[in-house]
């Protein structure tokens, strides 16, 4: 079987990236399957056939464009083309960003007026729109897999497509490389950490859009508690100022990017993710199979696996005081000895990279029958 898998550049912090990964280096391993990942660009691509497709662009607009010309072009050597671009003519697409449309809307919800005026003239974000209403209208589109069930339900509400084209297949995790035993006191110390303080974790790039501002205001009233913030942001210079005008910044970490997210996660007890919009984030999964509770909004699709008061709290993105609540009810949980991690853990553990591949390797072998 001569299957596709189709992405356009390789971020080392990009969770859309360690999907793939993840996958091409589980799906490598089947005998059955011939793999080819079409790419413009790709890093440690081992195990798996790399088709270099970089047709020259000089702005955004015209590099999604012109990628997705290119590699539509080779879509006709392959069996099965799964695509994780907004590319028309795929056999499979993996709704990994979510719904583009959907997008926009929450993204408005902290812009100004003008903001909001000048995206809604933007050439890209046409183009984008135009080109997702044309994939999930192709002729050719067999299936969508989904990450989460508010993807799925988006998607069918949106664009009108039967419940047999829609699937929801969740990340998986390497359940043994992310575990409670890299919670270490010894990593609290490297980041210098009070070794019992409650500490949370905030994990990504985006930090307007992903809730970092909600996460800062939502620790200002619980001077206990630290927060360590890992992930790449051009304006994060914006955020450190916040935290030192709300009296928080002897309390926060920014770390900026992170060669081992594990090592965050080792010195954490929670992950806060207030974010306005993400179908389902590695970060969440990974977290949780670290024995984090998850702290997250409605917006985020790894909302559906929590149990309110168990394994963590959902509120929306923007409910400032509602993370705060959430925050008193963790803490006093620990105080009264609830065990957290162990609810966490078992929440992700059923959610392995053989089982995300098997649900893969399924979908493929029912399409091709």
């Amino acid at each position: 079987m001569k299957l596709a898998i189709v992405r356009q550049t390789y971020n080392p912090n990009g969770g859309a990236e360690r999907f793939v990964s993840r996958a091409l280096n589980v799906l490598a391993q089947d005998s059955a399957l011939d793999v080819t990942l079409i790419a413009r660009k790709w890093e440690n691509a081992t195990g798996w056939h790399t088709l270099t497709v970089d047709p020259p662009f000089s702005n955004r607009l015209k590099r999604e464009a012109g990628f997705a010309a290119a590699a539509a072009a080779r879509f006709a050597d392959f069996d099965i083309v799964q695509s994780h671009e907004r590319i028309p003519g795929a056999t499979i697409f993996r709704a990994g960003d979510g719904v583009h449309a959907t997008w926009l809307e929450q993204y408005n919800r902290i812009q100004s007026p003008l903001e909001r005026l000048v995206q809604s003239f933007s050439g890209y974000h046409r183009y984008i729109l135009t080109a997702e209403r044309q994939m999930f209208t192709h002729p050719q589109l067999r299936k969508v897999i989904c990450n989460s069930r508010m993807v799925r339900d988006d998607i069918a509400r949106r664009f009108g497509l039967a419940d047999d084209k829609l699937t929801v297949i969740y990340n998986g995790v390497d359940t043994d490389y992310f575990h409670p035993r890299l919670r270490q006191p010894s990593l609290r110390a490297t980041f210098g950490l009070p070794e019992h303080a409650p500490v949370l974790a905030y994990v990504g790039s985006g930090f307007a859009r992903k809730g970092v501002a909600t996460a800062l205001k939502a620790i200002a009233p619980h001077d206990d508690v630290w927060l360590l913030i890992a992930g790449h942001d051009k304006r994060a210079g914006k955020f450190q100022k916040l935290a030192q005008s709300l009296g928080v910044a002897e309390r926060v970490k920014f770390l900026g990017p992170v060669a081992d997210v594990r090592e965050v996660y080792g010195a954490a007890d929670a992950l806060i993710l207030p974010t306005l919009y993400d179908p389902f984030p590695n970060v969440c999964v990974e977290a949780l199979a670290c024995g984090l509770v998850l702290l997250t909004s409605h917006g985020c699709g790894a909302a559906e696996w929590i149990s309110e008061g168990k394994n963590g709290w959902v509120r929306d993105a923007l409910d400032v005081s509602g993370y705060q609540q959430a925050i008193a009810h963790w803490l006093d949980g620990r105080k009264q000895g609830v065990d957290y991690a162990a609810a966490a853990r078992a929440t992700a553990e059923p959610y392995t990279l053989d089982r995300m591949a098997c649900e893969l390797q399924a979908l493929y072998r029912e399409l091709l029958d």
